[in-house]
């Protein structure tokens, strides 16, 4: 279980006040993956990190009863100049898991080959992603921060991302971030949908897909509206 109480956030630029959270009480009950939706500029990714602990709400607060992910596939906190396999290892001994195991379960999923032994500085971004997301599901957490990640890479590696990412959610739950509706509705069960400050859930993902819709609908010009 994970509840958001009496939380808010704001951003201040140029003497406008823009509201990710408007004292918003929410609770995304255990065991149930959350699609998040949203228009661009929502915040959802700031709620994202608002749950993970990285990003401080202006007031109130996030309460859990079991353990949470970072964003899954977040990877601005590789030290450069370690390896891959380095960096694993870190993560590793911090979170205690088996450190030979996650080192060759990362290495074989994120397939970076000879590069996995190469400092991190020289990746790619899309090197950089893989590892990240190899490295988030090498650990068992009860809900998982999901933003986008499975858009990483070619066909072939998406669709394995998605399928381990669907066992994983078999023993956990997760809350969920993509501008796919469709896979956010093959991958959750409830939704919510954070508007102008406000989040709005919902136990059906269909009736969160039917207001994102809906609000998709509101930001068209009148002529495209009547098509749409």
């Amino acid at each position: 279980m994970i509840e958001l109480r009496n939380l808010v956030k704001c951003y201040r630029l140029n003497g406008v006040t823009k509201y990710i959270a408007r004292n918003i009480n929410c609770t995304f009950p255990t065991g149930r993956s959350v699609a998040l939706m949203g228009l661009n500029g929502a915040g959802k990714s700031s709620m994202l990190k608002m749950i993970a602990g990285t990003l401080e709400p202006d007031s109130g607060e996030i309460v859990s009863n079991g353990t949470i992910s970072w964003p899954v596939g977040f990877s601005g906190s590789f030290h450069g100049d370690m390896t891959g396999a380095q960096n694993v290892k870190f993560v590793a001994r911090i979170y205690g898991v088996d450190t030979d195991e996650m080192v060759r379960f990362c290495g074989d999923f994120a397939e970076l080959e000879s590069h996995y032994f190469l400092p991190v500085r020289t990746y790619s971004s899309g090197m950089r992603s893989r590892l990240a997301f190899a490295m988030s599901m090498a650990i068992p957490f009860d809900t998982y921060l999901i933003d986008e990640i499975t858009a990483v890479g070619d066909a072939s590696f998406k669709k394995k991302s998605e399928a381990l990412l669907r066992d994983r959610l078999r023993q956990s739950a997760a809350i969920f971030v993509s501008h796919s509706t469709e896979q956010m509705e093959r991958m959750c069960q409830s939704g919510a949908v954070l508007q102008e400050g406000r989040m709005f859930y919902y136990n059906d993902v269909k009736k969160a897909s039917e207001h994102y819709s809906y609000t998709i609908k509101r930001q068209l010009p009148p002529w495209l509206r009547k098509k749409s």
